[in-house]
């Protein structure tokens, strides 16, 4: 698995990028129809950058992985081998 930088626009609510709410990914934009669930990596290790995770599925049907690095204001998506075509 790789990761790919993409463009997300996100809800803020009572955060910055508190959830996403499409992504551009290869010049698709694909609408986030539901936020299937969502984890965080490093928000308590000074060794790591803190990282949010949303799995979501889009308008197309499919799963996603989204990653937010909160340090460097950055959103990827988690691709797999078969997908980079």
């Amino acid at each position: 698995m790789q990761l790919e930088e993409i463009e997300v626009t996100c809800y803020s609510g009572y955060k910055h990028n508190e959830r996403p709410v499409n992504f551009t990914c290869r010049g698709r934009i694909v609408q986030i129809a539901e936020v299937i669930d969502r984890w965080y990596e490093g928000h308590s290790a000074a060794s790591m950058p803190p990282l949010d995770y949303y799995k979501v599925k889009g308008d197309d049907g499919a799963v996603y992985i989204l990653r937010y690095n909160q340090l460097f204001d950055t959103w990827a998506i988690l691709v797999s081998q078969d997908t980079r075509k």
